[in-house]
């Protein structure tokens, strides 16, 4: 729409007022970046804005770049636009974007999640008159469980492996998921080192390089070809599955940690052993509570499922739409 601060374009989100893009799919002169993955955060911008803590994951991610880094919550002028980074709690230096221009404020959230997570800052909520938030998870059915109780599951379930002579191998995304199951394992008081495919363990020391506390790990490549791996826990990315790289182990359960797991068929089709519900998303309660709290009177959603919650939203009052924005995979 004319006059919108931030509009859609072949490159991804645009902000006119500020001549910058938020997460942009293909090289633009200036990126506004909420976040690390690889679905966010691309090669070949001319100049990076991010939050300070997301610095060391984009280098590790990207390398070499123009980087400017901001302090959560200080504003910085783009053009036109006052613009400012706040906590999203998705992994760690994600961000919200704050736009004000002439008065009129829009957030752009990024990923975000409202379960709290030992690695990184916890979401913020931010006034504003529109939002546009991510969907991902934007049906009735997902309600996350509680992150303790699901890693006490991952820690018993390791266990029943042990008994059975077999190796716990676990898939989650090598930036953010993991870190965070090596976190929750160290809350839990759980001392018992986890080993790592090189994947994972690159992206873990990135984390540990930056403060955050986890729990003892080891790189699956240190050990001896036909080193037993009965009971230990093993963290992969998605990727390894179905990989040579499982050849090592001679007998292992496979499980999957997501927030897909909530659909026992998604279980199945993967063809995992077991399916742990842990997501860096918002799940439909909190994406509920998260618009009430920013007091947005419009809304706009996107990646995801975004139908069920622009028409509940429309019915209560506050005006809502998508944007459709082209997102792979995480990680």
């Amino acid at each position: 729409m004319q006059g919108d601060l931030v509009e859609l374009r072949p490159e991804g989100m645009y902000c006119p007022a500020g001549d910058f893009y938020i997460d942009p799919g293909s090289p633009v002169p200036c990126a506004v970046i909420t976040h690390g993955h690889g679905d966010h955060a691309r090669p070949g911008m001319g100049c990076y804005h991010l939050a300070q803590p997301c610095l060391p994951v984009l280098q590790w991610r990207l390398g070499a770049q123009r980087y400017v880094c901001h302090a959560y919550g200080t504003p910085f002028r783009l053009g036109k636009a006052l613009v400012s980074l706040h906590p999203a709690g998705h992994v760690l230096g994600s961000a919200q974007v704050r736009i004000e221009v002439d008065g009129e404020v829009w957030v752009a959230s990024g990923d975000y999640k409202r379960q709290p997570d030992p690695t990184c800052a916890p979401f913020e909520p931010v006034r504003c008159d529109t939002f546009i938030t991510e969907c991902t998870f934007g049906l009735p059915i997902y309600r996350w469980p509680d992150t303790p109780s699901v890693v006490v599951d991952i820690a018993a379930w390791r266990q029943e492996c042990g008994a059975r002579g077999e190796a716990a191998i676990l898939y989650c995304y090598a930036l953010g998921k993991a870190q965070r199951v090596l976190a929750e394992l160290l809350a839990l008081g759980d001392t018992a080192p986890v080993w790592l495919h090189g994947a994972v363990d690159s992206g873990v020391q990135v984390y540990r390089e930056a403060g955050i506390a986890m729990t003892e790990t080891r790189r699956v490549a240190e050990e001896e070809r036909g080193a037993d791996f009965s009971g230990r826990l093993v963290i992969a990315p998605p990727s390894a599955a179905g990989s040579s790289w499982l050849r090592r182990f001679r007998r292992a359960q496979h499980g999957f940690a997501s927030g897909w797991m909530q659909l026992r068929g998604n279980r199945r089709r993967g063809n995992y052993d077991r399916g742990f519900v842990l997501s860096d998303h918002a799940d439909w309660p909190a994406l509920l509570q998260t618009v009430q709290q920013t007091g947005a009177r419009r809304v706009v959603a996107t990646h995801g499922n975004t139908d069920a919650l622009v028409r509940m939203l429309n019915d209560s009052g506050i005006k809502a739409t998508t944007f459709a924005l082209a997102r792979g995979e995480e990680d």
